[in-house]
């Protein structure tokens, strides 16, 4: 049975909060009547087919947001009205602490929260007790732990912060400004806290920081706006970043700030100001005088569709009723805040329609507003979790503030990066393209430095070293004993910095004062952390724990510790002849050498007679032939062929090899040798020896932390060394490469270097973290370093030194020629060897085993036994087995044996040829000495 209902027309109440907490009616307006009786006009009587349900709103009337919103979901109510036959909404505005009264007097079954977060979360907490729906029209920049579990009945309608944060990331990154000062309006729930988390984590791949957060209270909790705020942005004279972003701010909040300070000279050149939605989305809806306080400002909101049916509908309406409500604010054009609260109404009504009628509980109203999933004015509507699903990636519009209004630059997108407004197409990660397009504050030409720069009336602060080590490098002359006056300083140092300054004024001037202090390297360096001075010159290393704190520009000389010790001539020359190479190339030279010399006997013993006879007359033979051959002095002739393959790659491997010999060995006569009188750390060490360096205090720590010795005094200057050395009160100096090459062309007769070399950052000059003006150092260094600058400095420098005119910083000692340098020499002529000796004895056995098949009567090789195979095979070739027949002397020939075909001939050795032999003719018949087997 349906129930009969009877409940009063539909009516939409507005009640707003007074400041003592007490509600009044406000009188309905011309439009608001005439939107009264339009709903009258379409159904004049409740019937029992139609259900009034009452739903509660909360918003900042007195605002632009608030008034949008109120008149979105006015015109939204309307329209359901108008079109539904079962359901009418009964809309009821509250200020936020009155929720619980819309809940328990108005019975309202949802709640639209459409302020700020902190609301929206008080809200949820209510709404959680008496569960009921609530729209929330913010959303958290970082969704709270556990928020679906703490607020079941929230539901947020809008996206969180991280893609605009982004977006703001890319901009910075664009202009690689490095510190930048974040500015929000405190949100006790954390809403604005988290888009600085957001922030500060999207700013880490492009190394840039928040130097300072400038956080505000709610402006309606502060008494004196306009002095609150003045004092608190007064606080950031003091800081040398002049990049402002405007995380999260009231209009009201951002119409103070940006006129303190203007006032505070801080909307002027150099700087830079971004504001974010919160502040950009009112940009049309302000008045000039604000406007003319924002001048070169950038700003970021999110892109809406303005196109289709219902848009241009709800525009139409929006600004006619708008127009008749407000006619004092200046725009009448809706914004994305309008879009939202339009949506949220819509959203709701629908699911209302959905969960049905009497028998609708507030849960599975709630189910049914999660469910939604529709095209809204301000995008697609669905939601996960109580959160706004994103079913594509926002695009963001940024414009610059101009003149009476501002100028569309382009947008971005985190997938596609940015896009000109006058191109149709994405792809760039970087803005700076835009730069001619952009108006800077102070009408700045050119992109700003977002820092501090320096004037003629508040110069560059720059400390540099009154008391170097080395003057060399930085010489401050003192005109009086108490080091107040001095003249200009001068040294390697100070040259490369006028030469990087005179590349980097072709941009822009940099008024500088040098202030020589009389201190540490590590305190130098503090006084730039400490913001004492903007920068320090000289030949400060640089160091990784100097880097977190500091800015180094590139570095300009290279840097690393050496031991420097006395010399000693070198008087080890007795074997000197034994050092052109090293132990393992003798000890394979001479392996290859008797190799090749076993296959050249092996190959010729058997057909040449030079290299027969008694084994030690063959082994000398051998012998000699190889070393003489080291001279290209043999003499003995070879016969086989393979033994000419063999000996013309010896040859050749004997030229390379005796070449490289005499110019290493020249080398190591010619150069001019100094001994250190100590080479090994470790001695020293154990040796609990006393070392000296200079008095930058992170090489006494290197050398005691790192390289462990105990005894280590600091010696003054350049000129105290040789004394300390000479003394006996230190054995050895640790010095930094350049200060080190500065000596030894001093004192290169007596000093030297060795033992290994530990390298750092190099020299270069340091300025407060984030300074820009680091980084034009750095290019100005590197435009110097290219075009030779540089490099004429550093002979200039050494040009200077004139003690030593014939050290050559470069000179080291020659080193032996190692088997690194002739493996494959070696390898190739071992390999061509085998592969001869591998013919020759393939040969061999052939021609043994034809020996046995021309005489049939001798037992096959293959029916005797392995040995004996073996031996008989070795006597056949120590016999000549496979020699070419060959004539022998006359001496030796046999005479009348008979037919030709039974000629034989025996070649011996020369060795057992008899002196009566070679005495010329003999009788005819001469008998031939054999010898015996």
């Amino acid at each position: 049975m349906r129930h009969l209902v009877t409940m009063s027309k539909p009516r939409i109440l507005s009640q707003f909060s007074t400041t003592n907490g007490t509600s009044k009616s406000t009188t309905f307006s011309f439009p608001l009547l005439f939107s009264f009786l339009l709903v009258l006009s379409h159904g004049s009587f409740t019937t029992a087919e139609t259900v009034t349900v009452n739903i509660g709103a909360v918003i900042d009337a007195d605002s632009r947001v608030g008034k949008e919103q109120k008149v979105a979901m006015e015109i939204a109510v309307e329209n359901f009205n108008n079109t539904s036959t079962q359901h009418k909404l009964s809309l009821h505005f509250q200020a936020a602490y009155a929720a619980e009264e819309l809940i328990k007097e108005k019975q309202v079954q949802a709640l639209l929260a459409a302020t700020t977060w902190h609301q929206s979360a008080l809200l949820a907490d209510v709404s959680t007790r008496a569960q009921v729906p609530v729209l929330s029209l913010s959303a958290a920049a970082v969704t709270p732990p556990l928020a679906q579990l703490r607020w079941p009945f929230l539901v947020q309608l809008a996206s969180n912060a991280s893609h605009q944060v982004n977006c703001i990331a890319s901009i910075l990154k664009s202009y690689k400004w490095k510190r930048v000062i974040a500015i929000y309006e405190d949100d006790a729930y954390g809403g604005d806290s988290g888009m600085l988390s957001l922030l500060s984590e999207a700013l880490q791949s492009s190394g840039t920081v928040i130097e300072h957060s400038l956080v505000f209270p709610p402006l309606s909790s502060v008494s004196n706006p306009d002095g609150f705020v003045r004092d608190e942005v007064a606080k950031l004279l003091v800081k040398k970043s002049r990049v402002f972003i405007v995380l999260q701010s009231s209009l009201s909040l951002a119409t103070h700030l940006f006129r303190e300070a203007n006032g505070l000279g801080l909307v002027g050149r150099d700087s830079v100001w971004v504001v974010t939605e919160s502040v950009s989305s009112f940009l049309d809806s302000v008045d000039t005088s604000v406007i003319s306080t924002m001048q070169g400002a950038l700003g970021i909101d999110q892109v809406y569709s303005e196109s289709g049916g219902s848009f241009d509908k709800f525009r139409g309406k929006f600004k006619g009723v708008f127009r008749a409500e407000y006619p004092e604010e200046f725009s009448y054009e809706p914004g994305i805040h309008a879009l939202r609260a339009y949506d949220s109404v819509y959203a709701i009504a629908h699911a209302i329609e959905k969960a049905g009628g009497s028998n609708r509980t507030q849960k599975v109203l709630l189910e049914s507003i999660l469910s939604s999933n529709f095209a809204g004015l301000s995008g697609e509507i669905r939601f996960d979790g109580g959160e706004l699903i994103l079913q594509r990636i926002p695009v963001f519009r940024i414009v610059n503030v101009i003149g009476k209004r501002y100028n569309e630059l382009g947008f971005w997108s985190s997938d596609l990066g940015f896009r000109e407004g006058n191109t149709s197409s994405y792809g760039s990660e970087s803005m700076e393209a835009w730069s001619d397009s952009v108006h800077w504050p102070g009408k700045l030409r050119g992109v700003p430095k977002g820092w501090v720069m320096p004037t003629v009336a508040t110069p560059f602060r720059i400390v540099i070293p009154g008391n170097s080590s080395f003057e060399k490098f930085v010489k401050v002359v003192w005109s009086d004993a108490l080091g107040k006056g001095y003249s200009p300083p001068t040294g390697f140092c100070i040259d490369v910095f006028h030469a990087a300054l005179s590349v980097l004024q072709r941009s822009y001037s940099l008024p500088y004062e040098f202030y020589p202090k009389n201190d540490t390297y590590e305190a130098l360096v503090e006084s730039v952390i400490n913001k004492t001075y903007d920068a320090v010159v000289g030949d400060i290393t640089i160091l990784a724990n100097r880097s977190k704190y500091v800015e180094f520009t590139q570095p300009f000389a290279e840097s690393g510790l050496s031991m420097v010790v006395p010399a000693k001539p070198d008087e080890s020359k007795a074997w000197m002849f034994m050092k052109p190479f090293t132990k393992e190339m003798w000890t394979v030279t001479f392996l290859v050498m008797v190799y090749t010399m076993v296959i050249v006997w092996f190959l010729e013993h058997q057909s040449n007679p030079e290299f027969r006879g008694p084994w030690k007359d063959q082994l000398s033979t051998a012998l000699w032939f190889t070393f003489s051959s080291l001279f290209f002095a043999h003499r003995e002739k070879i016969q086989s062929n393979y033994t000419k393959v063999v000996v013309v790659v010896w040859l050749f491997v004997v030229f390379v090899v005796t070449s490289s010999y005499t110019a290493s060995l020249t080398s190591m006569l010619t150069v001019p040798r100094l001994q250190p009188t100590v080479t090994d750390i470790e001695w020293l060490r154990r040796s609990n020896a006393t070392v000296g360096c200079d008095g930058d205090s992170f090489v006494k720590d290197y050398l005691r932390n790192v390289l462990l010795f105990e005894n280590v005094i600091e010696v003054g200057n350049q000129e105290n060394y040789p004394k300390k050395f000479k003394s006996g009160n230190i054995t050895a100096a640790f010095l930094e490469l350049p200060y080190e090459k500065v000596f030894l062309k001093e004192y290169c007769d007596e000093y030297t270097a060795t033992g290994p070399v530990y390298r750092f950052g190099g020299f270069g000059f340091a300025f407060q973290k984030g300074s820009p003006i680091a980084t034009d150092f750095s290019e100005a260094i590197l435009t110097i370093s290219e075009n030779g600058d540089l490099k004429r400095l550093e002979e200039r420098l050494f040009n200077q030194l004139t003690s030593c005119s014939n050290y050559n910083s470069t000179t080291t000692e020659v080193d032996s020629l190692s088997l690194q340098s002739f493996w494959g020499l070696y390898l190739t002529s071992g390999a061509i060897s085998t592969l001869c000796f591998l013919f020759f004895l393939i040969r061999a056995i052939k021609k043994y085993c034809d020996s046995f098949r021309g005489n049939p009567g001798t037992m096959t090789p293959s029916r005797k036994g392995a040995w004996n195979r073996m031996a008989r095979f070795v006597r056949f070739l120590r016999n000549g087995g496979i020699r070419s027949p060959a004539r022998a002397p006359s001496i030796g020939r046999t005479q009348n044996l008979g037919a030709r075909d039974s000629m034989k001939w025996e070649l011996v050795s020369p060795s057992e040829i008899s002196d009566d032999h070679l005495q010329g003719p003999r009788p005819p018949e001469i008998e031939i000495p054999t010898r015996s087997e």
